[in-house]
């Protein structure tokens, strides 16, 4: 007889090859010899999502995995559901059975009317990983947090003001947070002490961060445009630039995108930071670079970042500044990018204001590499390429590259 050398294979090994399979497919080994009978039925993890069909017309989806769960033998890990049409009475009876499980890594992707999570699940201390999405999040009084949790992530998900806060200060492991248009409150306050990364977009009116001196990676998109307006033209008290960035002395990535820098530029702020960010390496900003008050604030930044190594910028339009005091080629906007290694700038109009800034970058970068400038549609590349030929540069190695999009 041929050799069978999967069956042969270490557990883990196959354990692996069966999680990357549909969950009916890996069902169906089970017929393929006694020493296959048990071995989807202990696997681990659990993917419940569109290539979870059933050849009957008459077996539900909901049917297929009562199934499973009927039949599955030790602890699960993981249990990922993804659907768009699923009855509510459904996910609460299975999550009741995963609290019972030690379930490591939750992972519910509703796509229908906001579901409300059960109280069972806020008893799964084991928990080390929860993503949501289009819930609705009511913890019991009793709930004192997930003492494993690392990683949150929450998608449409509704919950109160306190109820966020006292979620996250709740978790002393959290090193993951993302939310994804969690519009329910319009006040972010973040206090946690082991956060490495953070992801956060939304209509938020304020961002405050608390004991967040280990955040390495953080990305904020803002978009509430008309109120950050309004703010910067009645608003005498501190920046707000320096009370993010001085929550942030460990950062080496900053991705400030939308209408972040609107935000940021809301008070009144320093020619540099009190407190440079010395492991910045990585700052990718949108930016209305005919905008005086944006383009004061990136300034700002860029002088408080020693390390940066590439710069990204996602040009915003605006309207043009009138008066003097807006030219990036000013003496007073004097700037040493002395590690600035790799440029990029989306979404050039061909307006003075962002011509000046590109060889602003070129005559203050001395080590940058590769500067890549991309046009809107409709503006050609060819033609920008003619008016940068010749702007004067720090690095000789300096490669600028034009692309259309």
């Amino acid at each position: 007889m041929e050799l069978d050398r999967i069956s042969n294979l270490p557990t883990g090994i196959i354990e692996i090859i069966l999680s990357c399979l549909p969950m009916k497919d890996a069902a169906r080994t089970s017929v393929l010899s006694s020493q296959w009978r048990y071995k989807a039925a202990m696997l681990q993890h659990l993917v419940f999502d569109y290539q979870c069909r059933s050849a009957h017309n008459d077996t539900t989806f909901a049917d297929i995995v009562d199934h499973v769960l009927l039949a599955h033998i030790g602890p699960i890990h993981k249990f990922k559901l993804f659907r768009a049409h699923l009855a509510s009475k459904d996910i609460d009876r299975w999550i009741l059975h995963l609290s019972r499980n030690s379930i490591k890594e939750f992972i519910l992707h509703h796509q229908q009317k906001r579901y409300k999570i059960p109280s069972c699940l806020f008893s799964c201390q084991d928990i080390i990983s929860l993503e949501l999405s289009r819930c609705l999040l009511q913890p019991p009084s009793t709930f004192k947090g997930f003492r494993s949790l690392k990683s949150f992530y929450f998608e449409n998900v509704i919950f109160a003001q306190d109820v966020f806060e006292h979620l996250i200060s709740c978790c002393p492991l959290l090193e993951s947070l993302t939310l994804v248009y969690c519009d329910s409150f319009s006040h972010l306050m973040i206090d946690a002490p082991n956060l490495k990364f953070l992801d956060a977009r939304g209509s938020f009116k304020d961002v405050l961060l608390v004991n967040t001196s280990n955040l390495v990676d953080v990305s904020i998109g803002l978009e509430d445009f008309e109120f950050y307006v309004s703010q910067r033209r009645v608003s005498d008290s501190s920046s707000n630039l320096v009370k993010i960035l001085s929550c942030l002395p460990q950062v080496q990535r900053l991705d400030f995108y939308c209408c972040s820098l609107m935000y940021l530029a809301i008070g009144a702020f320093p020619v540099k930071l009190p407190r440079p960010c010395l492991y910045l390496t990585c700052l990718h900003i949108t930016l209305s670079l005919t905008s005086l008050e944006e383009s004061l604030t990136a300034l700002c930044l860029f002088r408080s970042c020693p390390a940066l190594q590439e710069l990204n910028v996602q040009v915003f339009p605006g309207q043009e500044d009138v008066g003097k005091g807006n030219s990036w080629l000013d003496d007073n906007r004097r700037c040493s990018f002395n590690q600035l290694q790799y440029v990029f700038v989306n979404d050039i109009r061909d307006v003075k204001a962002e011509l000046d800034f590109i060889r602003y970058l070129l005559f203050n970068s001395p080590v940058l590499e590769r500067m890549t400038v991309q046009p809107v549609p409709g503006v050609e590349s060819s033609k920008l390429e003619k008016k940068l030929l010749r702007s004067r540069r720090a690095s000789v190695h300096a490669k600028t590259i034009f692309q259309d999009q």
